[in-house]
């Protein structure tokens, strides 16, 4: 198996820590929080509030199943318009209250079903990559995962874009660019070497600000990411609210 097969099989490995794993372990007192007011809950995105560290922080992630059964209440990661809503309605209530944010990306993409495009898929995503690019409060985005096409970039507009180091982070998957390109699924990997979906080329071409290394036990990495995310954190909350939307701004306008 080559590098980036093992790459890509770890970012979609079904063992691996999920978007509520991460919250319950990286916060105390971690409340879920759920429905978008408008429609339904959405299983496939999670999101709440607890402490990190001291600080009241809101965390919003898309959630893969760890089983078929989870899976299926899950809809595999893809989520529908509703979960976007949902995303929105409490990074906006974080703002309200002056929480920082971060969000837990891990999937192949949102959900492409007829039911989503009737309740507004695009306008659900458009909408996200609108206001979070205008929310004065700090936002550190981390791809844990599988970060897929507009469902992933969705909750990735921050001031701070990480990836764990197993994770991969592309316009769409491999089998699609394949399917697309040369008509031939089979040659996934061959798009994925020409991608460059892996942590360390997109920290080197300037995508994400930072890899969080998953070498250690799963404590030892927890741990690890706790802490560079609560120094982050304390260096963004010093910033103004006029300077955390500038230079968000200019961190993407920069592509």
């Amino acid at each position: 198996m080559t590098e980036i097969a093992k790459i890509i099989r770890q970012a979609r490995d079904q063992a691996r820590l999920t978007s509520l794993d991460y919250a319950r372990l990286l916060l105390d007192e971690f409340i879920e929080l759920h429905g978008d007011r408008q429609f339904r809950d959405d299983g496939a995105v999670i999101g709440g509030l607890g402490l990190l560290g001291g600080m009241p922080v809101t965390v919003v992630g898309i959630q893969k199943g760890k089983s078929l059964q989870d899976n299926l209440k899950r809809n595999f990661g893809q989520p529908h318009p509703e979960g976007y809503r949902k995303a929105l309605r409490l990074m906006k209530q974080a703002e309200k209250f002056g929480r920082p944010i971060l969000t837990l990306i891990n999937t192949a993409g949102a959900y492409p079903g007829i039911s989503a495009e009737e309740r507004g898929q695009g306008e659900a995503i458009a909408r996200n990559l609108m206001e979070m690019s205008d929310l004065k409060v700090p936002i550190i985005a981390l791809i844990i995962g599988e970060g897929g096409s507009g469902g992933a970039l969705a909750l990735a507009v921050a001031d701070r874009v990480w990836m764990l180091e197993n994770a991969i982070y592309a316009v769409l998957s491999p089998e699609g660019f394949a399917s697309i390109l040369w008509k031939d699924a089979s040659r996934a990997m061959e798009a994925a070497k020409l991608m460059k979906i892996t942590s360390y080329e997109l920290l080197e071409m300037g995508v994400v600000d930072k890899v969080i290394s998953e070498k250690g036990s799963q404590k030892e990495v927890v741990e690890g990411l706790r802490k560079e995310l609560m120094t982050s954190f304390a260096e963004l909350q010093s910033c103004s609210r006029e300077q955390l939307v500038a230079e968000r701004y200019e961190r993407f306008r920069k592509y």
